[in-house]
């Protein structure tokens, strides 16, 4: 049993997968854990509350006792609580020791870390990431805001390397998280709810690539103003992607990717045997190959991996074609810059768009902009339907309709045989489904029902 968790008093705030996790763990390792939780009990958490209690966990759902937390050695944080919130305020107050789950984490092992992060292609990108190394021989899962919890992972003793998705919110409150190997893929504004202003949040971003928290190889996407003024702020190596640089880089030309170092270029692959589609996955596919040359994997190994390599769910995942209309789930498009990819994607191809969910309140102009060049129809639904509209028709676009549910803009879409369904929401989900997860469920669902 490690000593130093020994009689511990710690909070987890949290009744979430990497809450619990942590509390397993620091349980087992002897602290005394209490899960903080503010929203109230429902009747599916009791198996797990009972599950836990088992294992000697206290929890306390329905808010964050001040008493409790006054009465911790540690709190760790949710990456799902801002920074502004009453709890939060009263742990800096009190100037009480925090850290989050993947912070924990890394305090907890020697593994070495490849961090990923940017606004959009996280996921896609550390799945490719962990298969391309996982085919040349080390043991490197995939895990972090990808889903699966680092934390459940640190006690494997035959780990090379966690590759690691993580948010904004994550690197905010794992101050001490410092990667061997950290990818920024891209900016654009997000989370402003969260971190207060779109500074904040590239502040919070570019944090784990500059000054004490440099990593020993930053990779930074040359095409993304905001991403490459890093290039000036970071102690690291740099590798580039997205265009030829002096030095290290990963770059398209005559149709082709190439691995560029210091003593000769490398051909990885050619365009034409990609399987995912957009110009946005051939830069998530050249920061993978940027990582995996870092790591010293073969070109070869690369592009079978690449070749073979099937997107994430959610993202522009095709899921059916039915009377010639082929539809496509990418319900991850939670922001515009996703949906303006999404749509890209289909380059001379135009779409019926669905879109709308809760509004982020981000700038609609680039989206509107695109849809007039790529969307025949536009079905929105939602909250953010009424800002949506305004500032289509405002730009003059009028191929628009609305829908009270997501199965009744499938049949309107789908009437209208206008070309593929693209359901790219450019929103969060939360006021219609609990997560872009049963959100890209229930369409998928839905369009498999129509298809039988």
């Amino acid at each position: 049993m490690t000593s130093k968790w020994i009689n511990k008093n710690v909070t987890v705030l949290g009744f979430s997968l990497s809450g619990i996790a942590t509390a397993k763990y620091l349980s087992k390792k002897g602290a005394n854990c209490i899960i903080s939780e503010k929203r109230n009990e429902n009747p599916e958490d009791q198996e797990k509350i009972k599950e836990l209690k088992s294992l000697g966990i206290d929890i306390e759902m329905g808010g964050h006792r001040e008493e409790t937390i006054l009465n911790s050695d540690l709190v760790v944080t949710s990456p799902g609580i801002p920074p502004h919130s009453e709890v939060i305020k009263l742990i800096k107050a009190h100037k009480i020791q925090t850290t989050g789950e993947i912070g924990l984490a890394y305090t907890e092992t020697p593994v070495p870390f490849i961090a990923i992060t940017g606004t959009n292609g996280k996921t896609t990108t550390t799945k490719l990431v962990s298969e391309i190394l996982t085919n040349a021989g080390y043991n490197a899962p995939a895990c972090g805001n990808i889903g699966l919890p680092v934390i459940n992972l640190v006690e494997k003793s035959n780990i090379d390397y966690f590759v690691t998705e993580v948010s904004s919110y994550q690197i905010d409150t794992n101050p001490v998280f410092k990667p061997q190997i950290a990818l920024f893929i891209n900016y654009t504004p997000d989370h402003v709810d969260w971190h207060g202003s779109k500074e904040a949040y590239f502040e919070a971003k570019a944090a784990l690539f500059t000054e004490h928290r440099s990593p020993i190889w930053t990779i930074l996407n040359a095409c993304d103003p905001k991403v490459y003024e890093l290039r000036h702020k970071s102690l690291s190596q740099i590798i580039y992607f997205g265009r030829e640089m002096p030095g290290s880089s990963v770059y398209i030309k005559d149709n082709k990717i190439f691995a560029k170092g210091k003593n000769r270029i490398k051909e990885i692959i050619e365009i034409k045997d990609i399987p995912l589609i957009g110009k946005h996955n051939y830069q998530n596919i050249m920061a993978a190959i940027a990582i995996a040359s870092v790591v010293g994997v073969e070109p070869d190994i690369i592009r079978e991996t690449i070749k073979n390599f099937k997107p994430p769910e959610h993202r522009l995942e095709y899921v059916a074609t039915i009377d010639g209309i082929s539809y496509y789930n990418d319900s991850k498009a939670t922001n515009c810059d996703s949906t303006i990819c999404a749509l890209k994607a289909f380059e001379d191809k135009k779409v019926v768009l669905i879109a709308g969910g809760r509004d982020k309140g981000t700038d609609l102009a680039e989206l509107v902009q695109v849809i007039k060049e790529q969307a025949t129809h536009v079905v929105l639904i939602g909250e953010a339907a009424d800002r949506f509209q305004k500032a289509l028709q405002d730009a003059g676009y009028t191929n628009i309709t609305r829908a009270s549910l997501l199965e009744e803009s499938i049949d309107i879409a789908a009437s209208l045989k206008l070309g593929p369904v693209l359901f790219a929401p450019a929103c969060a989900s939360f006021d219609m489904f609990k997560n872009f997860e049963e959100r890209g469920r229930a369409f998928k669902d839905y369009v498999i029902k129509k298809s039988n």
